[in-house]
């Protein structure tokens, strides 16, 4: 756990090759993913905006590194950097547009197509095409219930798309995984490749 919602930061992160979930947080504790960054982003945004607290959880999945500068540090250098503040300020676009779709995501399509996405979005974060999550995990993150990740991941891996074992899922065929996702995959990888 990086953050939790309205802590403040002390610290910002650049993934290098693990994937960190920003989760937003209701009153009961629970959450829904709203964006997932690794090496093309930054966690913690919103200090680099001026706000001292998180509007998220943080919480890294997987094991992997992340550079980390102190937030304090961040801020002068911020000050003094051009090139700093336009890829800073990238960040907050592509942070904001993602969690945007993602919540679009969430409302409009159906949980086989959104866990294809969010299979497709956590390989490009990761660099691999096998992680270990739980379907508790990924039920919370894509805001369902277990036994809908159970469904949409069978139905995934009967097409002969993933495989799937004791919390270890494997991208067996990623050009049938990005047919079987809904289009928001791809309007986010355009948004990063801008």
């Amino acid at each position: 756990m990086l953050y939790q919602a309205g802590e403040k930061s002390r610290h910002l992160y650049f993934p290098t090759d693990c994937m960190v979930s920003l989760l937003a947080v209701t009153e009961r504790g629970g959450g829904l993913e709203v964006g997932l960054v690794g090496r093309e982003g930054m966690v913690g945004i919103a200090r680099a905006l001026g706000v001292s607290s998180s509007p998220v959880r943080a919480i890294v999945q997987g094991a992997g590194s992340a550079m980390r500068v102190d937030a304090a540090q961040f801020d002068r250098e911020l000050a003094h950097s051009q090139p700093l503040r336009r890829q800073v300020d990238r960040c907050a676009y592509l942070t904001m547009a993602t969690a945007m779709q993602v919540a679009a995501c969430n409302k409009a399509h159906v949980l086989e197509a959104r866990l294809a996405r969010w299979l497709l979005m956590t390989q490009d974060r990761v660099s691999s095409d096998k992680f270990r999550f739980t379907q508790e995990f990924i039920a919370l993150m894509l805001g369902v219930r277990r036994a809908g990740v159970n469904a949409g991941a069978a139905a995934l891996q009967r097409r002969k798309l993933i495989r799937y074992s004791r919390g270890t899922m494997q991208i067996l065929d990623r050009a049938g995984l990005l047919a079987a996702s809904c289009t928001c995959y791809a309007i986010i990888r355009k948004l990063e490749n801008a």
